[in-house]
Formats: structure tokens, C-alpha cells, sequence
């Protein structure tokens, strides 16, 4: 069997500082990893089949003298323990090796595109769902609800009955 480790993968796992504890379940387990953002990789250890999604974890990737190397962990392990680096950096380092670092280094930042936009804040650009209206809108509110009673129609039903619209918003009752 041939050895392909390059001097960039042996650079890589140079910069960690883990046991052999850790060699071995990174070794023994099944992981996966996705790039999610610049500078950020996804490894998710998927032996815990279908709980896996409980076992994912973000990894930061940093460039150190031209090579990208896992340097931080959102696990217990790696943010309680700055001496050792967690299995999931390691992983990272060992089983997705220099392609998905140099990938996750060289992701692109995502822009907005703010093109025939009119709003400047995020406040502008967002649509209500139907919500509680809040208390300085109620002056606005006060409009609307005008607006919407003259769209009421009891005065063209028979017998003094009122329109769904005025029930279901507990204006009138339906008579007994």
C-alpha cells in the first residue's frame, strides 16, 4: 500500500497537539464534513446514526505560515480544554485532510444584494406575520381597523345579523 500523505497533511496535524486517545477514536469513528461558511467547517461524527445531528459541530479554520490548520472547536471538549485539541479538530486535520481546509479558507464571504431595495434596515425589509401589534404602532393599527370596518357588511344582511368578519374579530355576536 502506498503512503500519500504530502508535507502540507504532516504540517497540518503537526500544529495540533492531541493523545493517542484521540488518534484512535478519530480513527475508529465515522465522520463527515461540509463547509458552511468561510473559515468554518461542519464535522458531524455520523456514528451516531440518526442522533448524528446531535453530534455536529462547527470547526474554525485558520491559515498559520500558508497552511490552513482546524485552530477552534464549538465542543465541550476543545472549549474547556486548550491543551489538547478536540477529536473533531483532529478529524478535520487527519480524515478531510488539506482540501477541505484550503476549501474553507477560500470560501467565498457572501454579499447581499441590496439592488431595488428601498429599505435600509433589517426592520424595513421584514414583513409582519400577524402578530401582536406593538405599542408604538397603535396609532398606525387604529387606521387599519377603521379601514377594515368599512369593509364590514351587517348593514346589507338581514335581521340585525352580523358578518364573519365582525365575528370572528369580536366586534358583534351572532344572535341566540
Amino acid at each position: 500500500m502506498e503512503d500519500s500523505t504530502t508535507t502540507a497533511d504532516k504540517r497540518i496535524v503537526e500544529a495540533l497537539n492531541f493523545g493517542s486517545k484521540t488518534a484512535k477514536r478519530v480513527g475508529w469513528e465515522a465522520f463527515e464534513f461540509a463547509v458552511e461558511r468561510p473559515h468554518q467547517v461542519r464535522v458531524t461524527n455520523a456514528s451516531y446514526g440518526f442522533e448524528k445531528d446531535d453530534h455536529s459541530y462547527l470547526v474554525g479554520v485558520e491559515e498559520r505560515d500558508g497552511v490552513p490548520v482546524p485552530a477552534e472547536c464549538e465542543c465541550k471538549a476543545d472549549l474547556y480544554n486548550e491543551e489538547y485539541a478536540c477529536k473533531h479538530r483532529v478529524a478535520c486535520a487527519t480524515t478531510a485532510g488539506p482540501v477541505v481546509l484550503q476549501t474553507a479558507v477560500e470560501c467565498p464571504t457572501p454579499t447581499h444584494d441590496t439592488e431595488g431595495t428601498d429599505s435600509t434596515t433589517l426592520a424595513e425589509r421584514l414583513r409582519a406575520d400577524g402578530g401582536v401589534i406593538a405599542e408604538e404602532r397603535r396609532d398606525d393599527a387604529a387606521a387599519l381597523i377603521e379601514a377594515d370596518r368599512a369593509d364590514c357588511d351587517c348593514a346589507e344582511l338581514s335581521d340585525d345579523f352580523p358578518c364573519w368578519p365582525c365575528v370572528r374579530d369580536g366586534r358583534r355576536k351572532i344572535p341566540e
